[in-house]
Parts: structure tokens; C-alpha cells; sequence
């Protein structure tokens, strides 16, 4: 396929930037208003049992991600990138408009639940297999020497719509008090992601396809070929992204609530804090990614392994006693430094370990296992460890992972088929 012009290519990362951040808005939307619906779902009268009812069916939909990847990733790689990213993007607006809609616990009983699972096992089929598509695409769009600025805005659009998600919360609290917000209103952000999720399909549209010989490989996008001449790799990927993904979602999902269930702020001031953080981590992603591009993409995942060990623990336990706005912010931050080592390159480095005729597959379906498993489930788990009164031991958990990264890290090799 004939090589991109420069235009072509800034005009197909945009394209394919604003339609993932769309994709992520609608699936962190979840996350960052569960706080305000989950009454709606649990017969429990205890806050924290019905928070795990609410991410627990969080984490279930991290499970249908291997799936997707699977189907979207052997997708991309056979009919090309562009197609499938224009599908996912489809089912995850049918997710949205499912859970606007959904009868609460008071009109179904316990069915409510059940059908809050289904709208999320839709969304996270289609967010499982956007990863691994989009870190293959701006990977091949980029130039050699700034893979890791450009594969970097990935994360930028993913973290754009956590933060989207978090900003759309603070105009909510302008116009609707908190007993509104957990009444009805909760369900007018689901609403507003679908329709977004419906227009980004325009964008994409304007996707140029990246330049790639796939037609020349018979056997591309298949589960064989992936598994016999790419499972060292393959296992590279699943086993830093373990560790990745579990800070991934502790820091920028689970420490919103962190906060809020410390009751040391107010939950409009902490959903302000944590604004202003996500605007911040989002971006300095590029300055990381050729952060990244200087010192290796290896040497980043080093460092943030080393840094998530030493750091994350002591950083949770001052948020717990924090209760001036100004420390809670910089905690914040210095998760969000520590984080960007591992987000800024987290797309490429996975995707530069493929050859073009399995990249998809390969940088989805290594992500979207360990993401399911360790990633999802962070939110879930660390309240379960609060419930039963050992906090503490969700933060072991996360340093012990931290370790594993470290260890794997070392393994991963200088070069790749990319360069």
C-alpha cells in the first residue's frame, strides 16, 4: 500500500484519536457515576456492598475484552485497521443506550442487575477490541525515533475520556443536586456518551488506512499463527500489562473513590481535584512518549515498574489522612508521573513486538487477558480488602505486581519489527 503523505497521516491520527476517546468516555462514564447509581442495582443498604455490586459487574465487563480483541484484532489484521475500528465503535453506543434505559431494582428486581451485566459485556467488547487496533495503527502511522510521542496519544484520548467522564460529573452537579443525580440524571451521561459514540462514526470515516502488506500473508490474523511464531512475545505483552493494567485502573479509576470514601473533602471538591489531575496526566503524555523516545521504550517501562513498587503504597496511605485540597492534588499528581512512564508507552512498545500480519491480534488479545483479570477488577478487589478491614493488602497486591513487571521488563528485547 502506497506510503501516507504527512497531512494524511496527522489527519487519520486525529480521526482515529477522537473516536477512541469517545469509545473511552462512554466506558469510564461507568466508573466515575456508579457512586450515584448503584442504590438503583443492590438490595443492600450498605454503601460499600452496593459500590461492589456496581464494580463487580465493572470488572465482568473487562471479561468479554479477550473476546473482543480477539474478534476486532483478527478483524483488523484480515479486512485492515479502519473497518474494524468504525465496528467497535458502533457497540459501544448500543451499550450506552442500554444502560440509559435500564429499569432499576425497585421495577424488576433483581433483573436489573442482570441486564446492567449485558449493557457492560457489549461495552466491553467493543473497548477490548479498540485497544490493540489503536495502538497498531498510530504505530504505524508514526515515523521512526517518535513512535513513542505518537503511540503516546493514544493514552491521551483514553485518559480524555476519563477525563471527559469526570468533567461531565462536575457540570451534572451544577444543574442537579446529588439526590437528583442518583434519582435520574445519572442517566442523561449515558445518553450524551451514545450519541457521541454514534457521531465519532463520521471521523472515522475520514481514516486513511495505515500503510501495510497484510493481503501477503494468507495466514494473517489467526490465533495459530500468533500462538506459533509470537508467543514469546505474546507472553512479554500479557505479563507487564498484568502489572500495568492493575496500576492503570487503581490510580486513575479506584483512587476517585479512594478519596471519597476517606470523607475528609467533599465529593464535589474531590471530583474537582481530580479534574484538574486527569487534565494534567493527559497532557503530559506526548512529553513522556518522547521521554520514551530518547532513553527506550524499555528503560520507561523499567523505571515506572521500580517507581509503582516504592511509591504507590506510601502515596495511598497520605491520601487517607489528607485532607487539605492542595496535598490530595499533588498525591494525585505524583501517581500520575509515576503512571505516565508505563501509559506513554504502553501502546507501542507491545505493538513493535508484532509483525504487521498479527499486530492487532497480538497487542489486543496480550492486553485485553491480563486487563480483564488484573486491570477490571482493581476497583472490585480493593474495596473487597476494605470491606473485610485489611485495606492495606490491596496495596501488597499492587507491589507485588510491580515486581513482576520489573522482572519481565529486563526480558524485552532493544529492537523490534517496527524499527
Amino acid at each position: 500500500m502506497k506510503e501516507l503523505t504527512k497531512m494524511q497521516k496527522i489527519r487519520s491520527i486525529i480521526a482515529a484519536s477522537s473516536g477512541n476517546l469517545v469509545e473511552w468516555f462512554d466506558f469510564y462514564i461507568y466508573a466515575f457515576s456508579a457512586i450515584y447509581f448503584a442504590h438503583s442495582f443492590s438490595h443492600s443498604d450498605n454503601e460499600i456492598v452496593q459500590q461492589i455490586s456496581a464494580f463487580g459487574v465493572f470488572a465482568a465487563g473487562f471479561l468479554m475484552r479477550p473476546i473482543g480483541s480477539w474478534i476486532f484484532g483478527s478483524l483488523a489484521d484480515k479486512v485492515g485497521r479502519k473497518k474494524s475500528m468504525v465496528t467497535s465503535v458502533i457497540l459501544m453506543a448500543l451499550g450506552s443506550f442500554i444502560i440509559a434505559a435500564l429499569p432499576s431494582k425497585e421495577s424488576v428486581g433483581d433483573v436489573a442487575i442482570f441486564l446492567l451485566l449485558v449493557a457492560r459485556l457489549i461495552q466491553g467488547l467493543s473497548v477490548g477490541g479498540e485497544y490493540g487496533i489503536a495502538a497498531t495503527y498510530l504505530s504505524e502511522l508514526a515515523s521512526k525515533g517518535k513512535r513513542g510521542f505518537y503511540s503516546s496519544f493514544q493514552y491521551v484520548t483514553l485518559i480524555g475520556g476519563q477525563l471527559l467522564a469526570v468533567a461531565s460529573i462536575s457540570i451534572m452537579l451544577l444543574f442537579f443536586s446529588e439526590e437528583e443525580m442518583k434519582d435520574y440524571a445519572w442517566r442523561i451521561l449515558f445518553v450524551v456518551g451514545g450519541i457521541l459514540a454514534l457521531g465519532s462514526l463520521f471521523v472515522r470515516n475520514i481514516m486513511n488506512e495505515s500503510a501495510t502488506k497484510l493481503h501477503e500473508h494468507s495466514d494473517r490474523g489467526t490465533l495459530k499463527t500468533l500462538l506459533s511464531f509470537s508467543w514469546k512475545p505474546f507472553l512479554l505483552v500479557v505479563g507487564i500489562t498484568a502489572g500495568g493494567s492493575l496500576a492503570f485502573y487503581t490510580i486513575t479509576t479506584y483512587t476517585k473513590t479512594f478519596i471519597m470514601n476517606a470523607h475528609l473533602i467533599d465529593n464535589t471538591l474531590s471530583n474537582n481535584i481530580y479534574l484538574i489531575a486527569l487534565f494534567v496526566l493527559m497532557i503530559i503524555q506526548p512529553l513522556f512518549g518522547l521521554l520514551g523516545d530518547k532513553i527506550g521504550h524499555k528503560n520507561s517501562i523499567l523505571i515506572f515498574s521500580v517507581l509503582g513498587f516504592l511509591g504507590i503504597y506510601p502515596i495511598f496511605a497520605a491520601l487517607k489522612v489528607s485532607a487539605n485540597p492542595y496535598v490530595v492534588l499533588t498525591l494525585v499528581l505524583a501517581l500520575f508521573v509515576i503512571l505516565s512512564f508505563y501509559t506513554s508507552v504502553a501502546g507501542i512498545f507491545k505493538a513493535k513486538l508484532f509483525p504487521e500480519h498479527i499486530r492487532a491480534l497480538g497487542t489486543g488479545l496480550g492486553y485485553a487477558i491480563p486487563n480483564a483479570i488484573f486491570g477490571g477488577s482493581a476497583p472490585f478487589v480493593a474495596l473487597w480488602f476494605k470491606n473485610a478491614g485489611c485495606e492495606n493488602g490491596f496495596f501488597i497486591y499492587v507491589a507485588i505486581l510491580m515486581v513482576v513487571v520489573l522482572l519481565i521488563a529486563f526480558c524485552l528485547p532493544k529492537q523490534s519489527e517496527l524499527e
